[in-house]
């Protein structure tokens, strides 16, 4: 009879086991079967956002130029106006990212032949995306000091004959400097001069949503003269505790000095943004003129700023490359005795000339050949410089920010390889 229940309570336990791995068996399953859930979840979600991603981009661009009426001309400071521009045909405007740019196209006077030439230009969007408007603002450019060149062509045209109700050809918004502004962590803003313009449409952005999302804007010009959007900034300012504004005067003026307009007499420098910010490990928007971006780009990197964090938008890079070309003829003469002699030819124009390897770049080279390349930002973004290259291979002096089609060359940034022809 012991014996007997032994075997009984042996049996209930082997039961009791049974039942238990049974029970595990099915949470184990239920638990497969819950992930496998979430990844198709995690899945789905993810192609949602990447056609709605795609969709947008769609969305922001249309193909070749379109017309656009220049509805207002601000002065904003001195040799600074805003240009406000809406579209001819009344259709809606597509969104574009803050931060972005548009190209222009005009029909200028060739300044040796009078003959008119399409000359192509960008400037940053500087407001925050509207829906009735795109808004531009422009610096008249002089001719740059220390460097044999002329005055900004474009520039100079839009200040002294564009006018209100003139009628623009203008390229859909686009460049990959700019941020998202639903992201909820601080940001530092940096502006040199009329480099403003894409910071200031960032900031407009991100206050306009209902995220606190600290930002830390830094401003440098010469003095109250130049500084432009003064009272939009100060607005902003006052009206936003998240939104801290750090303005540098390198020159100021008496007048400056007694309506305490500005924060700083200086440059915007490491020591400045490091006093005030105090943290290295946010996302930093810089755009300034090529000084500022040559000094500052390193400094933030020494402080220990994160590469990936330091997102930088330079202008005037014509003048940047022209200056370094001009300033090292000895040494380029030197390094470029060793390398080989590769031809570069011109189809449509039917040149074939020796490439010089003191060159920036195919743009430049053809230019120096009387040989025209419609160019824009000269910075590998705007894609106004895309030339067919028939034979040959180029190497980019740096990454193009723009796709580029198969067979074809950004002629800013890209310097023959190989003995090249390229459709121009």
């Amino acid at each position: 009879m012991q014996i007997l229940g032994s075997i009984l309570i042996s049996l209930i336990g082997l039961r009791l086991v049974l039942s238990l791995l049974d029970v595990i068996r099915t949470q184990r399953h239920s638990a497969n079967q819950r992930r496998k859930s979430l990844e198709l979840l995690d899945e789905r979600i993810a192609s949602i956002r990447a056609l709605r991603k795609q969709r947008e981009t769609q969305q922001t661009h249309w193909n070749g130029y379109r017309k656009f009426r220049v509805d207002r001309k601000v002065l904003e400071a001195d040799n600074i106006c805003s240009f406000y521009l809406v579209p001819h045909d009344g259709k809606p405007l597509p969104k574009y990212r803050p931060g972005q740019f548009l190209t222009f196209r005009f029909q200028l006077p060739d300044l040796n032949t009078k003959k008119s030439k399409s000359v192509v230009r960008c400037y940053s969007l500087s407001e925050a995306p509207r829906p009735g408007y795109y808004r531009v603002t422009v610096k008249r450019v002089p001719p740059p000091p220390g460097v044999d060149a002329p005055e900004g062509r474009v520039s100079n045209y839009f200040h002294d004959h564009v006018i209100e109700g003139d009628i623009l050809d203008v390229q859909s918004p686009r460049g990959d400097f700019f941020l998202e502004p639903t992201e909820r962590s601080p940001v530092v803003l940096i502006g040199g001069g009329v480099g403003v313009t894409p910071v200031l449409s960032m900031a407009n952005t991100i206050l306009e949503t209902d995220i606190q999302r600290d930002v830390w804007f830094f401003l440098g010009v010469r003095c109250g003269r130049e500084h432009p959007m003064r009272e939009h900034l100060q607005q902003l300012d006052e009206q936003y505790d998240h939104f801290h504004l750090m303005v540098c005067y390198s020159c100021p003026e008496g007048c400056d000095e007694s309506e305490k307009i500005f924060h700083h007499k200086g440059h915007v420098d490491l020591a400045v943004i490091s006093e005030t910010v105090k943290v290295c490990n946010y996302d930093f928007y810089i755009c300034g003129p090529p000084p500022m971006m040559e000094t500052l780009v390193p400094a933030l990197k020494d402080w220990g700023v994160p590469k990936e964090k330091i997102h930088t938008e330079a202008f005037g890079p014509a003048t940047v490359n022209r200056a370094k070309k001009s300033s090292t003829p000895q040494k380029s003469q030197a390094d470029s005795e060793n390398k080989p002699e590769i031809t570069v030819q011109f189809s449509r124009s039917e040149t074939c000339v020796t490439w010089d390897h003191n060159q920036s770049s195919l743009l430049d080279f053809a230019l120096d050949q009387g040989i025209e390349i419609d160019s824009g930002c000269r910075a590998g973004s705007c894609g106004s410089c895309e030339v067919a290259v028939k034979q040959g291979e180029i190497e980019y002096t740096v990454e193009p920010s723009v796709e580029v089609g198969r067979g074809s060359c950004l002629a800013c940034i890209a310097c023959p390889k190989t003995n090249l022809v390229i459709e121009a």
